[in-house]
């Protein structure tokens, strides 16, 4: 009998999770032989658990809510993604060592530039939000050269924070929403937990550039408030953030089994489901 290797995504909550869905479809098309499975991990337990996942073969993890913190506590080594955004989304095991790294940034700038086929250089961005979200993206958006990118929030020292934090890599400031003026933005990034409570951050009317792109990291159904509220402001284009879910779970798959998978079949198939579960 051969043996298969094991992965899977440890959260709470987990049974949403679209993940073994991804990860079995990139593992039959690159013709790996693995499993994947979504396991729900108490709080409090999540170190124990990695440690049994571990004892008993498992080769890799996808992190979620709310574990992503303890992820980069437990791992011994990280890449400079997860150093930056302090937060681990990828575990695994490489000579006996547990390596962190965070694919969020990555899979947000391969969807941007790859299958909506965005150029951020020169972009004025705008994030909205400095959590864990916006903490993910920061790196990779600033290595894409944009003219700028200014973090709203509600609490403006988070949001001057963790400019500071990034301000090596380029033009980059925070404030609170009420300090955005009359400023416009080429791309607008939602990246607070709004729409999960199906509001909308408070942002003026004129924000918007002409040609801008919105972008939404939650996904839905059904067009998110923020997204609602982009297209009534005029903008161009929109996208909530199922395509960022897929290419960061293939940079994850890229990390384990060094075999890049092809990303729009998946979302394709995620998109079209989506569909018809809103009918």
């Amino acid at each position: 009998m051969v043996d298969v290797d094991q992965y899977a995504v440890f959260g709470n909550p987990i049974a949403h999770s679209k993940s073994p869905f991804i990860h079995s479809h990139f593992a039959e098309e690159t013709g790996q032989a693995l499993t994947y499975t979504a396991i729900l991990v108490e709080r409090g337990n999540f170190p124990n658990a990695v440690a049994a996942f571990r004892a008993t073969g498992g080769k890799g993890l996808n992190v979620t809510v709310p574990f992503k913190a303890e992820a980069y506590a437990i791992a011994e080594a990280h890449s400079s993604w997860a150093m930056r955004a302090c937060a681990v989304n990828t575990l695994y095991f490489v000579d006996g060592r547990l390596y962190g790294d965070n694919t969020d940034g990555v899979g947000l700038l391969r969807d941007l530039t790859h299958n909506l086929g965005l150029s951020l250089s020169g972009a004025r961005v705008l994030i909205l939000g400095a959590g864990g979200a916006a903490q993910g993206i920061l790196q990779s958006l600033l290595m894409a050269s944009p003219r700028s990118v200014f973090i709203a929030n509600r609490t403006p020292i988070r949001a001057h924070e963790l400019a500071r934090r990034y301000s090596d890599l380029g033009l980059v400031a925070g404030g609170g929403f009420d300090s955005l003026g009359e400023a416009q933005y080429d791309l607008v990034i939602n990246a607070t937990s709004a729409s999960l409570q199906g509001e909308t951050p408070p942002l003026p009317d004129g924000l918007l550039a002409e040609g801008v792109w919105c972008y939404d990291l939650m996904y839905a159904a059904t067009p998110t408030p923020f997204l609602r509220w982009a297209t009534e402001h005029g903008a161009e284009k929109v996208a909530d953030g199922l395509g960022m879910l897929v290419e960061q779970a293939a940079e994850a798959f890229f990390l384990w089994r060094g075999v890049r998978p092809t990303t729009a079949p998946v979302i394709r198939v995620l998109r079209e489901h989506n569909q018809q579960y809103n009918q």
